[in-house]
């Protein structure tokens, strides 16, 4: 067993020199590319190859504008960012201007979409139509339960000869739009505030005056949603049109480095996010850097220019919300901050949300300018920074990207501040006084940790693996939020994103654990304390673990429609045996004793043959009789022994140790198929990944002979596509994270890479240019769904595997 030593930051950062020959270069094509990534809200990623070919976005998808320009002996090189037009409002959408349509939910007959169908008999209401909810945006005005809506909206708009026009909408679930009787979009579920550049003959169907815009929309299941308008744009509202030409790019594990030809001037642009987990202080600190360095190309002087833009969009949940901004100097440094006008904290849920209270900021050390102004004719407003060097060969600065969000987590009815300020002590000056004081020893240990990694993660598993170890880094962290309880226990809470919205989700806490269990085992116990308090506490009653406490960042209590007894109870005896193992003692057990006996006490009563019940891997439906389950729990009972056994509770340990046993003899009989294992026990000629073996290998559990994951891994090798293995038999499709928990139980290298060098094609390879996925199909590389989310941590699993393995018995 190993005990985990947290070193110093100042030993960590003592020998953090690094030459670019020690640096591992990362040629991953990323689906998509970390830049500024410090919580599930303030995150920001580039959706292309090269960085000035799309808007910055939040992992959701919707625009966190930032631009960045180098201006070159007088001519403007954008490399950062797409500017956006400007748009003007020619028929508002809902949040907006309130607006009023015709509408129906009852099927109508006829043109309904054309100017001269009769809607007299139609209901008059106000847009948005939808289910009337809080924590929906854009608001439903008019409520709507049905299955389908009709919704005519008639216009009165000045000429748009010659004018860029737009559609923005508004659907869930699906939805068609027409204007003046002409079908314009069908548009898929679900999208909010999407907008739809019209082709030249659609906007020539729109005349001076009266205008029909004219909906239809679905709502198959719950929460429906519609709204839609027309906007105008701005003229000679892009003012960058050329760009840069980006040379690289490499994702490493904290930062994302680009070089560009900007004319006569190369330039170097590092994103880092010092997310290093050895000091949790520095982890939370709401503060990442751009570094930015010039080298004329051609050997002489050059007079350059650099600016970075943001939009206040970074503080706000939709792009029509009202926001403020403002300026100011303090120690040596400009701040340029934004936000909401109406500062609602903690008031939304939800996934597809993004913050909209506390302060977006930039800063610089004094002697960049700095502006903030309110838009024109828009909610929105600006910060730029701005920096000359005249007459310059070489030259390098940084600026510093943060957020304030002044209350971070409600946690069972109390509003906690983010880490940083859990004395509430802090201000965000301070945050980026450190920042900026520090900025030479954060850099270097960045450097020295991201090189320790590709290379411990080659030597491990090959440069593939590396590679996609150094991609997922950032994202399983930054899908976080680090925030300390009212009895002092670090809550390091995720945020299920792209699924549900769930907070402290155990079945997100499983799959991640590796890293954080590599890296700093304390995060692991924050990963759990939360379930531990929600039973111990008595706000959760029943004799297995919560599935989460609540919805992103409400942690008040369950919310999640079902339960997953056997999962999560699983999930938590075996991770914290994996946090007993890695400090080679057992005392974060003993605190909560009581409750793993409950749960563990469950899992013999039930986990032998698991009834039908909800299960992490139920996509493609949820069946009884699950074999990956059973293993779950029979290692579960075995790591509840294993801790016993490390307690000193040796009649316990035996007990349970021989059950467990018992229990996997059972399994032996119940699961076998031939040359391998079956999906689900009444079920032959069927197959699944039985990657919750893992742990007995890691372990050392013993519960399982070895034999067992061997003849699996050999039957896989023959169920591999293109991009990867399958989840089990019934689809293509799979999950990321399980595949490397799978090829982690080969005895070999080469087989593991045979098995993950499929995962990397599906990575460099995929059209789906989102932050990586983690559910995806393998005969194609598709995305079926998820992203951004902290399951890319058990990439770190062969890692944590070979790390296990050295350490002294």
């Amino acid at each position: 067993m190993k005990k985990i030593i947290l070193l110093p930051f100042a030993a960590l950062f003592a020998a953090c020199q690094l030459s670019e020959t020690e640096r591992i270069a990362n040629t991953l094509r990323a689906p998509a590319f970390p830049l500024i990534t410090i919580d599930p809200y303030t995150s920001g990623w580039s959706f292309t190859d090269n960085l000035y070919d799309s808007p910055v976005k939040h992992w959701t998808g919707k625009d966190f504008p930032l631009v960045g320009v180098a201006e070159v002996d007088g001519v403007a090189f954008r490399f950062l960012g797409k500017e956006q037009p400007v748009l003007k409002p020619i028929a508002p959408c809902s949040e907006q201007q309130p607006w009023t349509g015709r509408y129906t939910t009852a099927k109508p007959s006829g043109s309904w979409m054309s100017a001269g169908f009769n809607d007299d008999q139609w209901k008059t209401g106000s847009g948005a139509f939808g289910t009337i909810s809080t924590y929906r945006e854009p608001a439903a005005k008019t409520d709507w339960q049905g299955q389908e809506i009709w919704v005519r909206r008639w216009v009165n708009i000045p000429s748009t000869a010659g004018k860029n026009i737009y559609l923005a909408y508004s659907n869930d679930d699906d939805a068609e739009f027409y204007i003046n009787g002409k079908k314009i979009l069908e548009a898929p579920c679900c999208n909010k505030n999407k907008l739809l550049p019209l082709p030249e003959d659609v906007a020539a169907l729109l005349q001076e005056g009266k205008n029909l815009i004219a909906a239809r929309c679905s709502n198959p299941v719950a929460n429906g949603l519609l709204d839609f308008g027309l906007y105008a744009e701005k003229e000679n509202s892009i003012r960058y049109a050329q760009t840069a030409t980006q040379q690289s790019v490499d994702v490493q594990a904290t930062q994302t480095r680009y070089t560009f030809t900007c004319g006569k001037v190369d330039l170097t642009l590092t994103f880092t996010s010092p997310l290093l987990m050895n000091q949790l202080d520095l982890l939370a600190r709401p503060v990442c850097y751009i570094s930015c360095s010039i080298t004329s190309n051609d050997g002489k002087p050059h007079d350059v220019a650099l600016s970075f833009e943001a939009s206040s969009q970074w503080a706000t949940n939709t792009p029509y919300q009202q926001t403020g901004c403002d300026g100011f100097e303090q120690d040596g440094l400009v701040f340029l901050k934004t936000g909401t006008k109406e500062q609602d904290i903690l008031a939304k849920k939800g996934d597809d949300l993004r913050i909209d209270w506390g302060y977006f900021y930039l800063a610089a050390q004094k002697g960049w300018l700095a502006t903030a102004q309110k838009e024109p004719d828009s909610p929105l407003s600006s910060l730029k920074l701005e920096k000359r060097f005249p007459a310059a060969r070489q030259a390098s600065d940084k600026i510093m990207v943060g957020y304030d969000d002044l209350y971070a987590i409600q946690y069972f009815g109390q509003n906690l501040r983010p880490y940083w300020n859990r004395s509430g002590k802090e201000d965000i000056a301070s945050q980026f006084r450190k920042a900026h004081s520090e900025y030479a020893n954060v850099i270097a240990a960045c450097n020295r940790f991201d090189a320790e990694l590709m290379r411990s993660a080659t030597a491990a598993g090959g440069k593939a693996y590396a590679e996609l170890c150094a991609l997922a880094y950032r994202q399983a962290i930054a899908a976080h939020k680090l925030v300390e309880a009212p009895n002092g226990d670090l809550l390091f809470l995720s945020k299920e994103n792209f699924s549900n919205g769930s907070i402290g989700t155990v079945d997100i806490t499983y799959p991640s654990a590796p890293l954080f269990l590599l890296y700093n085992p304390e995060l692991c116990k924050g990963l759990l304390n939360h379930i531990f308090y929600y039973s111990e506490s008595g706000r959760w009653t029943k004799p297995f673990a919560a599935h989460d406490v609540g919805t992103y960042p409400i942690a008040n209590g369950q919310t999640y429609g079902g339960d997953m007894p056997i999962e999560e109870s699983g999930n938590m005896l075996i991770i914290t045996a994996a946090i007993a193992d890695r400090e080679g003692n057992a005392k974060y057990a003993e605190k909560h004793w009581d409750v793993l006996t409950t749960w563990t006490d469950y899992l013999v009563e039930n986990g032998l043959d698991p009834e039908n019940q909800l299960c992490t891997d139920d996509f493609a439906g949820h069946f009884a009789h699950n074999a990956n389950l059973s293993i779950k729990a029979i290692l579960g009972i075995a790591a509840y022994a294993r801790l016993a056994d490390m307690l000193g509770k040796q009649d316990v340990a035996q007990a349970y140790t021989q059950k467990a046993k018992d229990m996997a003899r059972e399994w032996l009989k119940m699961a076998d198929d031939g040359d391998h294992y079956r999906l689900t026990f009444d079920k032959p000629n069927t197959w699944s990944q039985k990657y919750n073996l893992v742990w007995n290998k890691l372990l050392k559990l013993n519960i399982f002979p070895s034999e067992v994951a061997q003849k699996e891994i050999a039957y896989y090798l023959t169920r591999q596509n293109p991009y990867g293995l399958p989840l089990d038999n019934r689809e293509t499709y799979t999950k990321a994270d399980w595949i490397v928990w799978t090829a982690t139980m080969a005895n070999d290298r080469e087989t593991f890479e045979q098995l993950i060098r499929p995962l990397h094609a599906f990575a460099s390879a995929t059209p789906d240019r989102v932050p990586l996925t983690d559910w995806y199909f393998t005969d194609r590389p598709s995305q079926r769904g998820f992203q951004a989310r902290s399951v890319v941590g058990g990439f770190f699993i062969k890692l944590l595997s070979e790390d296990a393995s050295a350490a002294p018995q």
